[in-house]
């Protein structure tokens, strides 16, 4: 169990004395100081009871059951925080997925399980977070904010009030609200969105944002109600209002969403400063993480692009710590400090080759040195997918709405890499009254079903960008509301898509003609797989080939597939309830009922 500084303090005094041993002392490094900036050689970092006791030459700390590790030269860095990340997004279980993060050098996340309480609301919650709280990987969690995302315009499978959020601000562990999405909401007195950010503030602890827009006006009276940083900054012109009006700015690099290479130019040509920055990753996937990395990637990115190494260090350490108001404890080597600490050769490519984390190694020679727990979810939990009834191809029929044998139609055009799509429009073809999806137009059948309830509630729509030849693909990641999501290029595809994903307990999957051809099964509430992290990232990578086999070009489709339900991110999304108009706020019809 982890300690607080005022239960080891006096050992820690007595130790940076010499009265009292080390239980463990890092030799010959070079420390990666994120107050001053400064990179300090022959540095000795000395720890007892999990936390850093002395830094310096430090043999007087050393005794006969000292732990001795000789950095030989190389850095030593603190180790990585992420500052706003979902862990269902990576497909991988708390457990899991730090197994992964630690590997890389996170030894910390700040996350927010907004996904599983759209499907089980604060139970859900509650479960992801214990299961992180017996993890060597300190898992902080940010309450969700938004359940459901919207109000008006989807039915998730639970919500959560603002007496959920009060008594979330009691968990230990919990650092604050969870991203508030809703900011029309904010911005025009929901009495739901402004009484969670009241019980917050009340709490003293921090309310995280989600602001998209560009209405000035609106962002100014979004920071005035108490939410103060924002990850979905996009441009470096958005990112310097931002600071300028005293926002955090959370720079993303996720898998799918990669906003370093423009936002940066804050730091690398504004130079403003940093202390108000941090890097996060929102959104990643399995193969990121073993392929390129977590923070450290992110961190990596920021280098690339100009930045100075121990800059982006504090970026992702220090910055951190400070926004959550924990820098008594993490973010910093220095004496009171957790031990948390990367032994890291080339500070550019900032590849861990040992991993300490309260003062234990957990990392070292390519493999995790330390066993992990195993939590198990009630069964109740591993069964969520809820049809009324078995789908048929007629499900996915979308009917005109009068006799002519073509018609125009609103279609979400996806952006490859982006989390935002657009509102476009097409003329299809009609026949026996069923509006027909166009494969040389890329305009495909599109349908959200709901899952929670057994409504037997089905919404139809198009979607253009994803280039399908053949086949159907289904996910029941659907951001927020995680309903059943459906698109193919006939309805038999995509009935049968729909049909085999609700027998394996929700998931991903790639039909063609009747027959799988990839998928990832997700038990965890229809969002997280329960298998180990080799075998995500295999089923991911067989998913990815699946999905190039059927005609899709783009990167990562199944997470740009995965957020055409998202109903608080510009244009226009798809709900169980219909077409949602994201700039006008406001649900619209599918066909166009005007002459052609």
């Amino acid at each position: 169990m982890r300690k607080k500084l005022y239960e080891v303090s006096q050992q820690l005094s007595k130790v940076a004395r010499g009265e009292k041993k080390a239980d463990l002392v890092i030799t010959n490094g070079i420390l990666v100081n994120v107050f001053t900036g400064e990179l300090l050689e022959n540095m000795d970092v000395t720890v007892v009871e999990g936390r850093v006791a002395y830094v310096g030459k430090a043999d007087h700390t050393i005794g006969e059951s000292t732990q001795v590790i000789n950095a030989n030269g190389k850095y030593l860095v603190p180790g990585f925080i992420d500052g706003h990340m979902h862990v269902e997004s990576t497909m991988l279980s708390v457990t899991e997925f730090a197994k992964a993060g630690l590997a890389k050098g996170t030894t910390s996340i700040f996350m927010d399980p907004h996904e599983i309480a759209n499907v089980f609301g604060q139970e859900g919650v509650r479960l992801m977070h214990e299961e992180g709280q017996q993890l060597p990987l300190k898992v902080f969690t940010t309450f969700p904010s938004c359940v459901p995302a919207t109000t008006d315009f989807e039915d998730g499978g639970a919500t959560l009030s603002v007496e959920d959020i009060q008594a979330g601000m009691q968990w230990e562990n919990v650092a604050g609200l969870g991203e508030v999405m809703n900011f029309p909401g904010v911005v025009y007195g929901d009495l739901l969105m402004n009484g969670e950010i009241a019980e917050t503030i009340k709490a003293n602890k921090t309310v995280t944002g989600h602001f998209p827009a560009e209405d000035p006006r609106m962002l100014q009276a979004y920071i005035g109600s108490g939410v103060d940083s924002c990850h979905e900054t996009v441009t470096k012109e958005q990112g310097l209002e931002k600071l300028r009006l005293g926002m955090h700015l959370m720079i993303r690099e996720g898998s799918a969403w990669q906003d370093v290479k423009e936002v940066i130019k804050v730091v690398t040509e504004d130079h403003v400063q940093t202390a108000n920055i941090s890097l996060v990753t929102d959104d990643v996937y399995p193969q990121t993480l073993v392929e390129k990395g977590h923070l450290n990637h992110v961190v990596r990115r920021a280098i690339e692009e100009g930045v100075d190494p121990v800059t982006a260090i504090q970026m992702g350490t220090i910055n951190v710590a400070r926004y959550y108001k924990m820098d008594r404890d993490l973010g910093s080597i220095a004496p009171g400090k957790m031990a948390d600490i990367l032994l890291i050769e080339d500070i550019r490519e900032l590849e861990p080759t040992t991993v300490i984390a309260d003062g234990e190694v957990i990392y070292q020679d390519q493999q995790l040195v330390k066993e992990f727990p195993i939590f198990i979810y009630p069964e109740h939990i591993r069964n969520s997918i809820h049809l009324k009834a078995a789908l048929t191809a007629t499900d996915f029929q979308l009917r005109s709405k009068g006799s002519a044998e073509e018609t125009k139609v609103n279609v979400i055009n996806v952006i490859e890499n982006s989390a935002r799509t657009e509102k476009m429009t097409a003329t299809l073809a009609v026949k026996d009254g069923i509006i027909q999806p166009d494969l040389k137009q890329d305009v495909l059948q599109l349908a959200c079903i709901e899952r929670h309830h057994q409504t037997g509630q089905i919404s139809l729509g198009f979607a253009h960008g994803f280039k399908l030849k053949q086949g159907a693909v289904a996910s029941t990641v659907a951001h927020d509301s995680h309903n059943l999501l459906v698109m193919g290029t006939n309805p038999e595809d995509m009935a049968f898509a729909a049909n085999e994903l609700a027998k394996i307990g929700g998931g991903m999957i790639v039909v063609e003609n009747g027959q799988i051809l990839a998928k990832v099964r997700m038990p965890i509430a229809g969002l997280m797989s329960d298998q180990p992290l080799e075998t995500v990232v295999k089923e991911v990578k067989q998913l990815e080939m699946a999905w190039e086999a059927i005609g899709c070009p783009i990167h990562a489709p199944f997470m740009t597939f995965s957020l055409i339900a998202l109903p608080v991110i510009p244009d226009v999304r798809i709900s169980n309830r219909g077409l949602v108009d994201v700039g006008e706020f406001k649900m619209i019809d599918v066909e166009i009922t005007e002459k052609i």
